[in-house]
């Protein structure tokens, strides 16, 4: 689709994920009875679908959610984690290794032991396509809602990769620096336009 160094722009220039998300794993790190018991209304029910399709049972589908929460838990401590999904899609991965893990020490994975990190790599590219696939229909939204000139000076210089020299004389800027400054405030209008769009998205 040709926008991955636009969106790559944008991602570091703001976080990607719903600040709401962001609250839950604050009040994960800090025992927030409303925080947890929101992660789990939201999200139990898919891993207990997961566990239970592949050879599991309630039970086992509640001892591994609560061990992909204390895996979250931890991370969210740290200080250093990162949420660069959706917290659905972290947990489900985690949930998803978890539950490979028990299968093989019980043997009860069906298929070649041997295959298991090639499925769950696979699987996961799967879930990072679906992610950067709805990235680029929510760039491409925003490009549209950003109009002219804006919208052909970034397609210029990120698209069709024109350095500031020849967008200044395309666009009739008097010279590279005002053109620079053009695109730099057309950059932050996409930004806003982009991640509004983000956000309304994950709620």
């Amino acid at each position: 689709m040709g926008y991955d160094s636009l969106l790559s722009v944008l991602n570091k220039a703001g976080v990607t994920t719903d600040s709401n998300e962001q609250v839950l794993l604050r009040g994960l790190v800090e025992n927030d009875r409303k925080a947890i018991e929101t992660i789990y209304r939201t999200n139990y029910s898919m891993i207990q679908t997961l566990v239970i399709n592949n050879s599991g049972t309630s039970d086992d589908a509640r001892d591994i959610f609560q061990e992909a929460i204390i895996v979250l838990y931890e991370k969210a401590k740290s200080g250093s984690f990162e949420l660069h999904a959706q917290l659905k899609t972290y947990i489900y991965a985690v949930c998803r290794r978890l539950w490979l893990k028990k299968l093989q020490v019980n043997q009860r994975f069906a298929g070649d032991l041997a295959n298991a990190p090639e499925t769950i790599a696979t699987e996961e590219d799967v879930d990072m396509y679906e992610h950067r696939t709805r990235d680029f229909e929510l760039m491409e939204q925003a490009l549209q809602h950003l109009g002219e000139p804006c919208k052909e000076i970034l397609e210029s210089y990120y698209l069709r990769k024109k350095n500031m020299t020849e967008i200044a004389k395309e666009f009739g800027y008097t010279n590279a620096d005002n053109a620079k400054n053009q695109k730099y405030k057309c950059l932050m209008r996409l930004k806003k336009l982009f991640f509004g769009q983000y956000n309304n998205n994950n709620t």
